[in-house]
Parts: C-alpha cells; sequence; structure tokens
C-alpha cells in the first residue's frame, strides 16, 4: 500500500501540470487574453497616459510575453526549485528558493494572502456538510431498503427525487426570498456570516445587564448565518446518496449470503448492518468519493447567491478579471483536492474489502 500511494502522489504533479495548463492556455487565448479586464478599465483616462498604465501593467506582470513564456514562468514562481527573477524580470541563478503564488492582478495582493482568507470559509462549509451528506444520506437509504415499498420508502424516494432535481442557484434564491424576506418570513439573514455588529459580540451567549435581552454571541450569530447556505449546499448531495444507499442495499440483500446468513438464525440488525451495508461499501465509496469535489464546485454557486466571501466567490471573480496567478492557484487547490479524493477512494476500498491490494 505504501508504494502505491507514493507512486500516486508522484503521479500527482504530471495531472496537476496538465490541469493547470489547460485552464491557462485556454484563458490566454478566450477574447481579451490575461489581464484583459483589468487593461481595458481605465475609466475616464484615455490617450496618452492610458498607454502608459497599460505598459507599466504589461511590464510589471509580463503579459506582453508569449503565453507559454507566462505558463513557464508561472511553473518557476511556484517551485522550490528554479531560477531567481530579478526585480526587471531577468532570469538569475538557478537553485533552491522560496515557492510563491504570485501577486493577484485583480487586487495587487499576494495571491497566498487571498487564499488564506477564503479557504478557510469554503473549508468551514464543506467541513459541516460533509456529515450531514453522509448522515442523511446513508440512515435513510437503510431505512428505506430496510422498509421497501413502505410508506417511508415511498416518501423519501418522492422527497430526495424532488430535491435532487432542484438547481442550487434555484433554491437559494428562493431561501432567500421566502425566509429571509421581510415581507414573509424573514427568519434568517439574507448574506454573509457575520451580523455588522458582530465585533462587539462576546464569544458565547450571555445576559445582557439591565434588561431581560440575550446576547446571542458570534458563536450563535454565525452558526444562524450558516444554515441557509449549508442547507442550499447539502441536500442534493444527501438525495443523491440516500437513493444510491438503498439501490445498493437491495441489491445485495436478495443476495445467497444473505438468505444463509438468516438461516443460521442471526439477528436482522445483524445481517443489514454488518453483511448486506458492508458489502454495499465499495459502490457507495465510488460514487461518494466525488461528493467532495462537487461540494467544492457547489460552493461557488452557495457562496455567490449569499454573498460569502470564500474560494467559489474569489474564484468567479478572477475568472471574471482573467485575473492569470489567481485562477491557476485556485485551479491548483481544486486539483489537488480531487485527486487526493481519489487516493482516498482506493485507501477506503482497501479498509472495507480485505481483498482489494495495490502492492
Amino acid at each position: 500500500m505504501a508504494t502505491y500511494l507514493i507512486r500516486r502522489l508522484l503521479l500527482m504533479i504530471p495531472t496537476l501540470l496538465g490541469i493547470t495548463m489547460v485552464v491557462f492556455f485556454i484563458m490566454a487565448w478566450s477574447p481579451g487574453g490575461i489581464g484583459g479586464p483589468m487593461l481595458t478599465e481605465q475609466g475616464n483616462i484615455k490617450g496618452q497616459d492610458a498607454q502608459r498604465i497599460r505598459e507599466y501593467y504589461e511590464k510589471r506582470y509580463g503579459l506582453n510575453k508569449p503565453a507559454y513564456i507566462q505558463y513557464l514562468r508561472w511553473l518557476n514562481e511556484i517551485s522550490p526549485l528554479g531560477f531567481h527573477l530579478h526585480e526587471d524580470g531577468r532570469l538569475g541563478s538557478f537553485g533552491f528558493k522560496r515557492p510563491s503564488l504570485g501577486e493577484s492582478l485583480m487586487r495587487h495582493q499576494p495571491v497566498s494572502t487571498l487564499l488564506a482568507q477564503a479557504l478557510p470559509v469554503t473549508l468551514l462549509l464543506n467541513l459541516i456538510s460533509i456529515p450531514i451528506v453522509y448522515g442523511i444520506g446513508i440512515i435513510s437509504g437503510l431505512m428505506a431498503a430496510r422498509r421497501r415499498g413502505g410508506w417511508f420508502d415511498v416518501g423519501s424516494g418522492a422527497t430526495f427525487l424532488t430535491l435532487w432535481s432542484v438547481p442550487s442557484i434555484w433554491a437559494g434564491v428562493l431561501m432567500i426570498g421566502l425566509l429571509a424576506n421581510k415581507q414573509y418570513f424573514d427568519f434568517f439573514p439574507t448574506a454573509g456570516l457575520h451580523s455588522l455588529w458582530a465585533s462587539d459580540m462576546t464569544f458565547l451567549p450571555h445576559h445582557l445587564a439591565g434588561s431581560r435581552g440575550w446576547d446571542p454571541g458570534w458563536l450563535l450569530d454565525t452558526l444562524w448565518h450558516l444554515i441557509l447556505p449549508i442547507a442550499c449546499l447539502s441536500y442534493g448531495g444527501f438525495a443523491f446518496l440516500a437513493k444510491l444507499t438503498r439501490g445498493s442495499v437491495l441489491d445485495n440483500i436478495s443476495s445467497d449470503y444473505i438468505r444463509t446468513a438468516r438461516a443460521k438464525g442471526l439477528s436482522e440488525h445483524v445481517v443489514l448492518y454488518r453483511h448486506v451495508f458492508r458489502n454495499s461499501l465499495l459502490s457507495l465509496i465510488t460514487v461518494a468519493s466525488a461528493i467532495l469535489p462537487s461540494l467544492l464546485a457547489g460552493s461557488v454557486v452557495v457562496e455567490t447567491v449569499f454573498s460569502i466571501p470564500g474560494m467559489g466567490e474569489l474564484g468567479l471573480e478572477a475568472v471574471l478579471a482573467h485575473d492569470r496567478e489567481l485562477v491557476l492557484a485556485v485551479t491548483l487547490i481544486a486539483g489537488m483536492i480531487g485527486l487526493l479524493s481519489t487516493i482516498l477512494r482506493d485507501v477506503c476500498y482497501a479498509i472495507a474489502d480485505p481483498r482489494v491490494g495495490y502492492e
């Protein structure tokens, strides 16, 4: 297993190179090219002043270089082993250096700083969503398969099929329009992760002195803002996983080894969870490994609809601005997460089924 993992981790390097190369050249060959919106948005500046600003940006970020040169310079910048660059852009000596993700063309800040601000927000959304998706999906699927044809099976099947058919962008707009609208229910906040006065709150709820009211505290305020985004991000995942779990369990529950286990006098609980569910794990692992990348993709929609400053919103702004460094950095992180999820899937295969080996 160790040899297999090392080999797969090494294979990630050319795969990531291929992913970033495709994204870079699509961006470079698109209308406007790299940094096009930034170079054309000069406001009321015209004539020679606009031309000087354009030349400054082209020289500073190397936008006047051929596309392949720009990509090679980006690879050199993120690599710990490469050429040192002088301030005027000339190549220096070759050796070990400090890797860098570069500077954002759009915000004129280091990309690492922007990612350090946005990545924890997206990870928070997904770390809360994943237990909800797996918990509701697997438990509901097992209950539906165990009571096949019953009221729970029919009702949950229709409900999950409806949820899976609703686009998340439409669901998010409906949630804001109904549950966060003062004309209707006004139960939840409309956007962001915190209230305007969150900086003045204590971390935990406490009673306000001299009144009968309560201060919800920073923690409850954040959780209250997360309810609608988490619901919008999670419902499609657990609806799909519940239907998949039900189908996989039903495929195994009618097998010969299950009839043998029941003939030996094993309880239905042991048959279902120790035999049926364990043998259903392989198909669940195959599809479940794609849920994490899909949640990250769904974060783009959720963060945009609910105005949450995470990786999804940052990546969308970078794509619209043709921000070279920021787009490639987001692509690199998303690609690494996707590839690591496939490696985790293979490890889970070996854990779930001892017959699976990679040596």
